[in-house]
């Protein structure tokens, strides 16, 4: 059975849970990674450790062990740019194909106050649970990068 845990600017994770979160998703993000220190900045958007809108982390738990984490951020938009980002989704490495994105996914939906957005690599296997849960393809992304 899963538990998931939900922390927010009103429930702040310890910094011993904040740590592990981070270590998770650095070590299972895998190719759809980033580096820690930009996964500390999602993280801190949406505790609003930062100057933010907010948002909401999610850790799941099976036998007391994380199986699975979310950072969502709120846009501070609404309508023609969702209120919030899914920034980043992992389940455990060790523990794929047994419903844990599903179970995360169905709880940042219930959570999220508004639409949520959500980028996706086209080779990545999570973009078919993402369309079975009802996210659409209604863009293509495209990015410009300025050298500073």
């Amino acid at each position: 059975m899963f538990k998931i845990k939900v922390f927010d600017h009103e429930h702040l994770p310890s910094e011993i849970e904040k740590n592990n979160i981070l270590d998770f998703l650095y070590e299972n993000l895998e190719n759809y990674g980033d580096p820690k220190a930009d996964i500390l900045k999602a993280m801190d958007y949406a505790l609003k450790l930062t100057e933010s809108f907010g948002g909401f982390i999610l850790e799941c738990f099976k036998d007391g062990k994380t199986v699975g984490a979310v950072i969502v951020n709120r846009t501070g938009m609404k309508d023609y740019i969702p209120e919030n980002i899914l920034v980043y989704i992992a389940s455990h490495k060790e523990h794929r194909g047994h419903g844990i994105g599903k179970k995360l996914m169905h709880k940042a939906v219930e959570v999220a106050e508004g639409s949520i957005a959500l980028h996706v690599e086209p080779d990545n296997p999570a973009r078919y649970l993402y369309e079975k849960i009802g996210f659409t393809t209604k863009y293509i992304e495209m990015r410009y990068k300025k050298d500073t």
